[in-house]
C-alpha cells in the first residue's frame, strides 16, 4: 500500500507559525540559513504581529523580499486571512514571485485565483491593482463586497508613497472639455489671485501654475460637480473619481498648461476598505529616514510607525566608496567624468587608451531623457522603464559596458558584476502641480530635503545587494555633491550610509583639489579590492546601529488627523487640530503653509475667520494664497552697502568653504537652457543668486501674483526687472514675452517711481520677433553671456572660500564683487547684451 504523505509529519502546525521555522522547514532551501539580520527582524515581527501597522527597516540588499514573503506565509499558516504582497510595478512583481518560488511559497497575480481567495496562496501584485477607483478588491460605494485581508505587505514603501498619491489625484488634461469649462468657471478668481499666472495659462506657457483659491473652489462646488460628474466614466477620470468625489470640496485644484490637478491634502485611503481594514499592514523600507508619509498617505498609526523593527546591527549593507568629483575639484567637469566612466567600462583604468584590467559594467542613473542625451556618445545601452527588465537581465548575465537607465532610482537589482561602478547624474524633479507649488513655498524645508535624500539613497543602493557585495559610486553635479557635505542633508541618510559617507569623506579630504588621476587612485582601492580599503570599510560599518525610533513629524500627524476630521464633517475641529501643532513650530514658512490649510477648513464654517487666518499665513510665508482683500504691497529698498549685505548673507548661510562653493555652483547649475520643466528651478536659482551677491531679491509674480519673475534692487537708483525664459527654444523672443516684460516694467515703475526700472530677460536669443517691439533699454542674458557670468561667480565663490575663509568680511567681499564685475552698477553691462530686432 503506498504511503499517504499528507498524513505524515503534520501533527504540530504551531511550529510553522514562526517565519524562521517556516524557512527551516522548507524541503529545499535556497540558502542554508536565513541571514542573521533577516532572522532578527522576523522574530521581532512575530512578537509584534498583532500590531496593525509595522515598519520593517533594512538596508538595501538586506533580504527584505524574503522577509516579506515569510511574513505573508506565517499569516496564512496562522489563519488570519488572505495575504497580499504589493510591489511597485510589474517588473518587480515578477522578481518577487521568482523569490517566492525559491522559498516554496505559492503565489499568484490573479485576485480571483481560488488559492488566494481560500487564503492558501499569496497574491503578488502592484500598488495600482489594489489602490484605484475600479479596484477588484472593492471601493466604498461600488456595491462590491470588499475582500477581507489578513495581511498586506507593502514592499519598497518609499516607492508606494508617490504612486498612492498619484492614484488619489484627478488629472483633467487640457485636451478634455472639462479643462476649459473649469478654467472659464474660475477665470475671475484666478485673475484676482494671480493675473500673471492666468495669462500664462491662456498662452499655454509650460511653466504656468495657478492654484484655484480654496474659497472659490468650495463655494462653486455644485458647478464643479456639474462639469466633472458627467465625465466620471471617462478614461481620464474613472480610476480617480470614485476615490475623491466624496471629498471634492476639501480638495485643492491647481491649474497648469497641461492639466488641472485635483487632489485632497491626504489620500482618503479608507475608500479602499480591503487595505484600510486589513488586520496586518507591514511596510518594508530601506531608505525612509522620515516615516511621516506613512501616516499621511496610508493612515498608519503614528505611535506604531515611530517604533520600526530593525536588525540589531546596520552592518548588513554592501561595501561602497562614494565620491562626488565636483566636491573634490570644481574644475572636474561632467564630461571628464563621463570619459572616465567609459574607460572603466572598457578596462582602461589609467586612461591611456590601452586595456589594462578586466572591463566592468558601469551603470548610470539619470532623471530624464534630456539628461540621458549627454551620455549618448559614451553609452553602450540606454534603457527606459519599458525595456528595463531585458537590460537588467543582460547586465546580470555578463559584461555589457556603460548602461544608462532613465528615471529608475528604485526597484532595480544589480548585484555583484552587474554593476561595479554606479553613477548618479541628477535626481528627478517635482513635476506634478502640487509638488511644484510646494517646492516654491517650502524650498529649503526639511520635508523637501528628506524627499530628495530618499531618492539619492534609493539610487545609490542599486549597486550593492548584500553584505558581501561592493560597488564604487560617483555623484555628478553640485546638487548631489552638496548632499554629501552639508550637515542638514547628511543627517537624513540612513546610519549605515552615513558611516560609509564619513569614510569616503576622509578619502575625499586627502585628494581634495586633485584631478582625475586622484579619483582613479581612490576608485582603484575599492575596485581592485585593496585590503587597506576593505578592512577599513568593514570596520566603519561594524558598530553602526539603526535608529531605534522612527521620525514622524508632528505636522504630518496633524495634517492626517485634520483631514480625517474634515472629511467626517468636523471642519472646525480640523482647524483646531492644525492650530495646536502650529503653536509648537518654529519654522515660519511651514507655519504659513499649514495656516493656509487651516483657513481652507475654517471657510466651511466661517469665511471671515478663514480670510483673517490667511492674512497671518501670508505674513509667515509669502508664497501661500493671498486673501480676498489682498495684502499691503511692500516697497523694497536696496541694501545700504551691497558687499555688507552679501557678507552677512554668506556668513549666515555657510559654515565652511566647500559648502559655499558647492552651494553657489548648485545655483548656477539650476539655470538650465531649453528645458521647459526646469523653469521653476531657474527662477528660484536667479532669486538665490541675487541674495548671494548682496542684492535685495524678490519673486513678485510668485509672491503677489503680478509683476516680474524676479526683482533685484541693484542700487538706490536702479532695479532689475527680470523675466526668465530659459525654457524657450525659439530663435527669437516672442511678441508675448516682450509684452510681458513691458507690463512688468510698468508694474515696477508704478510701485517704485523713484528708481529706474531696467528691463532684463534670460533667453537663448537676443533677437526680438519681427512682430514684437523690444522694451526700451532692454538687456538679454543669453547662454553665452551666462557662461561668462558662471565663470565670474565661481571665481567670486572660490576666492572667498580660500584658506582665509573671509566670505563674512565686507571688505573681502567688496573686492571680489568689484574684480568680477558683480556690483549693481556693472552686472548687466558685463553679463547681458542689448536686444536687437529681426532683420
Amino acid at each position: 500500500m503506498p504511503l499517504d504523505w499528507d498524513r505524515i509529519g503534520t501533527g504540530d502546525s504551531e511550529a510553522l507559525l514562526r517565519p524562521r521555522d517556516i524557512y527551516s522547514g522548507l524541503a529545499t532551501r535556497p540558502w542554508p540559513y536565513l541571514r542573521h539580520e533577516q532572522g532578527e527582524v522576523l522574530d521581532a515581527w512575530f512578537d509584534r504581529r498583532d500590531d496593525r501597522d509595522v515598519v520593517i527597516k533594512q538596508n538595501t540588499g538586506g533580504g527584505k523580499t524574503a522577509v516579506g514573503l515569510l511574513i505573508t506565509q506565517s499569516t496564512l499558516n496562522e489563519g488570519i486571512g488572505k495575504a497580499v504582497y504589493l510591489a511597485p510595478d510589474n517588473y518587480l512583481v515578477k522578481q518577487v514571485r521568482a523569490e517566492a518560488d525559491k522559498l516554496g511559497i505559492a503565489t499568484t497575480e490573479d485576485p480571483q485565483d481560488p488559492g488566494f481567495l481560500a487564503a492558501r496562496t499569496v497574491l503578488v501584485t502592484n500598488y495600482q491593482k489594489l489602490i484605484n477607483g475600479k479596484s477588484q478588491f472593492g471601493v466604498v460605494g461600488d456595491g462590491k463586497q470588499p475582500l477581507d485581508l489578513g495581511v498586506v505587505v507593502v514592499d519598497d514603501a518609499h516607492a508606494a508613497l508617490a504612486r498612492t498619491e498619484d492614484q488619489f489625484r484627478l488629472r483633467v488634461p487640457f485636451t478634455h472639455d472639462a479643462y476649459q469649462a473649469l478654467l472659464d468657471l474660475f477665470r475671475e478668481d484666478l485673475r484676482h489671485q494671480a493675473p500673471n499666472a492666468l495669462a500664462d495659462l491662456e498662452a499655454r506657457d509650460f511653466s504656468a501654475l495657478a492654484t484655484i483659491p480654496f474659497w472659490a473652489w468650495a463655494d462653486k462646488n455644485e458647478q464643479v460637480l456639474k462639469i466633472l460628474h458627467p465625465h466620471r466614466n471617462d478614461d481620464a477620470f474613472k480610476f480617480a473619481w470614485p476615490l475623491i468625489a466624496h471629498v471634492l470640496p476639501l480638495c485643492s485644484a491647481t491649474a497648469t498648461s497641461a492639466a488641472i490637478e485635483i487632489r485632497p491634502s491626504c489620500p482618503p485611503i479608507d475608500r479602499i476598505p480591503s487595505f484600510a481594514r486589513a488586520r496586518r499592514r507591514v511596510y518594508l523600507t530601506a531608505t525612509l529616514a522620515d516615516d511621516s508619509a506613512l501616516v499621511t498617505d496610508f493612515q498608519a498609526d503614528p505611535a506604531l510607525v515611530a517604533r520600526p523593527i530593525t536588525p540589531g546591527s546596520a552592518a548588513d549593507l554592501g561595501e561602497r566608496m562614494i565620491l562626488a568629483p565636483i566636491a573634490l575639484n570644481t574644475d572636474l567637469d561632467d564630461d571628464a567624468v563621463r570619459q572616465l566612466a567609459r574607460e572603466y567600462a572598457d578596462g582602461d583604468r589609467d586612461g591611456d587608451g590601452v586595456r589594462d584590467a578586466e572591463p566592468i559594467n558601469v551603470v548610470v542613473l539619470v532623471p530624464s531623457a534630456q539628461a540621458a542625451a549627454a551620455w549618448k556618445p559614451y553609452a553602450d545601452r540606454t534603457h527606459h522603464v519599458q525595456d528595463l527588465a531585458a537590460g537588467v537581465k543582460e547586465l546580470q548575465e555578463g559584461h555589457v559596458g556603460l548602461v544608462v537607465m532613465v528615471n529608475k532610482y528604485d526597484g532595480v537589482d544589480l548585484p555583484a558584476d552587474a554593476c561595479r561602478l554606479l553613477i548618479l547624474d541628477g535626481i528627478p524633479r517635482p513635476l506634478d502641480a502640487v509638488e511644484r507649488r510646494e517646492s516654491v513655498a517650502l524650498a529649503d524645508s526639511p520635508v523637501r530635503l528628506a524627499r530628495e535624500i530618499q531618492r539619492i539613497e534609493q539610487g545609490m543602493g542599486r549597486g550593492v545587494r548584500d553584505s558581501e557585495d561592493y560597488c564604487a559610486v560617483l555623484l555628478l553635479g553640485a546638487n548631489l555633491a552638496l548632499a554629501l557635505h552639508e550637515p542638514r542633508h547628511l543627517q537624513l541618510f540612513s546610519p549605515a550610509t552615513q558611516a560609509q559617507l564619513a569614510l569616503s569623506r576622509e578619502i575625499a579630504e586627502q585628494i581634495h583639489g586633485g584631478g582625475l588621476n586622484d579619483v582613479r587612485q581612490a576608485l582603484e582601492a575599492c575596485l581592485a579590492r585593496d585590503p587597506r580599503w576593505t578592512g577599513r570599510s568593514r570596520r566603519a560599518l561594524a558598530e553602526v546601529r539603526y535608529t531605534e525610533l522612527g521620525t514622524v513629524r508632528p505636522e504630518a500627524v496633524a495634517l492626517r488627523q485634520a483631514f480625517d476630521l474634515a472629511a467626517t464633517g468636523l471642519p472646525e475641529k480640523a482647524a483646531d487640530r492644525l492650530q495646536k501643532t502650529m503653536n509648537t513650530l518654529d519654522d515660519k514658512p511651514l507655519r504659513g503653509w499649514l495656516r493656509e490649510q487651516k483657513a481652507a477648513y475654517l471657510h466651511q464654517i466661517n469665511p471671515t475667520s478663514a480670510q483673517q487666518s490667511l492674512v497671518t499665513a501670508v505674513g509667515e510665508n509669502q508664497f501661500v494664497l493671498r486673501p480676498l482683500a489682498g495684502v499691503a504691497s511692500v516697497q523694497i529698498k536696496p541694501a545700504a552697502v551691497q558687499a555688507r549685505a552679501a557678507a552677512g548673507f554668506l556668513a549666515t548661510e555657510y559654515t565652511d568653504g566647500i559648502t559655499l562653493v558647492l552651494g553657489i555652483k548648485k545655483i548656477l547649475e539650476d539655470v538650465v537652457w531649453e528645458v521647459e520643466e526646469r523653469s521653476d528651478d531657474a527662477e528660484h536659482a536667479w532669486y538665490r543668486l541675487g541674495l548671494h551677491l548682496g542684492f535685495v531679491s524678490t519673486r513678485p509674480e510668485k509672491q503677489e501674483g503680478k509683476g516680474p519673475d524676479n526683482l533685484w534692487a541693484l542700487t538706490s537708483k536702479e532695479f532689475a526687472v527680470t523675466e526668465l525664459k530659459t525654457g524657450c527654444v525659439t530663435d527669437t523672443i516672442a511678441k508675448k514675452d516682450l509684452g510681458q516684460l513691458g507690463v512688468s516694467i510698468d508694474w515696477c515703475t508704478a510701485k517704485h517711481p523713484e528708481v529706474k526700472a531696467l528691463p532684463v530677460m534670460l533667453h537663448r536669443s537676443r533677437t526680438a520677433d519681427q512682430y514684437g517691439t523690444p522694451v526700451p533699454g532692454m538687456r538679454v542674458v543669453t547662454p553665452a553671456k551666462y557662461e561668462l557670468l558662471r565663470t565670474a561667480v565661481m571665481k567670486y565663490a572660490v576666492a572667498l572660500a580660500s584658506d582665509l575663509g573671509n566670505w563674512g568680511e565686507e571688505q573681502a567681499v567688496a573686492m571680489q564683487l568689484a574684480q568680477n564685475k558683480l556690483t549693481g552698477a556693472t552686472f548687466f553691462s558685463a553679463y547681458a547684451e542689448t536686444c536687437r530686432t529681426a532683420s
